[in-house]
């Protein structure tokens, strides 16, 4: 299906982790039957975009092979294609993944690794999908060892930067990269407050932000909250990202989130 940025619109993206190990939702979704009823239940409660993840990458994570990730994802992918014709995101760092999973109509390629996988640029200049860039320091199994920056947010700036600079040189049509900070990927918490407090510098780089707070420690620690307790926190933080310019904030909670940036909508 064909898919564009709305630059007057903030959109919701449901989470959908067809992992066992993922930080809060691992292991609820590991059949198709309970996997089409999430994804069921997000689109009637207005996610505009479902993203897909196959391989963990909560602090401290391992990485699997392309094959186990495939296995995971793919029938999903598919089952989801024979039902509903929803933009898609796979969240995957590996070319193997990504160029298997084209077929089924992707719309945004979300790699947290910004292009590690060198074969991963020729595949988003060929095709139409958005990129999603991240900032991620050292890798999910290392990233949280000891995270350190002169100026966190003009780090991350200049990161993003160097990455969207090196799409373009690829082919790649500018208005197709999005742009995420990486809340809690290699950084510390009082990075993650000082990135959101500034976060609408990185409209200076791309009007295309994505935002991934929902439930992260950033909120349980300042709050004090449980993962299951952090709702409230991830709402507020959410709303936060949008009056900041955020376009896609990604969540577990959608219809909440939702709500909550319908009435930002509604007054900016």
């Amino acid at each position: 299906m064909s898919f564009n940025l709305n630059q007057d619109k903030c959109y919701i993206m449901g989470i959908l982790n067809v992992t066992p190990d993922s930080f809060f939702d691992g292991g609820k979704y590991l059949t198709l039957d309970k996997t089409m009823f999430r994804v069921d239940k997000m689109i009637a409660e207005g996610a505009d975009i479902i993203d897909i993840g196959g391989e963990s990458s909560r602090p401290g994570s391992l990485r699997i092979s392309a094959q186990e990730e495939l296995d995971r994802v793919f029938p999903v992918v598919s089952k989801i294609r024979e039902n509903f014709d929803i933009p898609l995101s796979i969240d995957s760092m590996k070319s193997d993944v990504i160029s298997e999973l084209l077929p089924f109509k992707i719309n945004i390629v979300n790699d947290i690794s910004s292009l590690s996988d060198p074969k991963l640029i020729d595949i988003i200049t060929c095709s139409d999908t958005y990129i999603c860039l991240m900032h991620m320091s050292e890798d999910p199994s290392t990233m949280q060892d000891n995270p350190n920056y002169n100026d966190v947010t003009q780090d991350v700036l200049s990161y993003l930067d160097k990455k969207s600079k090196h799409c373009i040189k690829c082919g790649v049509d500018p208005k197709k990269i999005i742009i995420d900070p990486g809340f809690g990927f290699g950084k510390t918490l009082d990075h993650n407050y000082e990135i959101l407090r500034g976060l609408e510098k990185f409209t200076e780089l791309n009007l295309n932000i994505l935002v991934g707070i929902s439930r992260k420690s950033m909120i349980g620690n300042l709050l004090d909250k449980p993962l299951d307790k952090r709702l409230y926190g991830s709402i507020s933080a959410a709303v936060i990202s949008v009056m900041k310019y955020t376009k896609i904030v990604r969540t577990h909670d959608v219809r909440e989130t939702k709500i909550a940036v319908d009435m930002i909508n509604s007054f900016i």
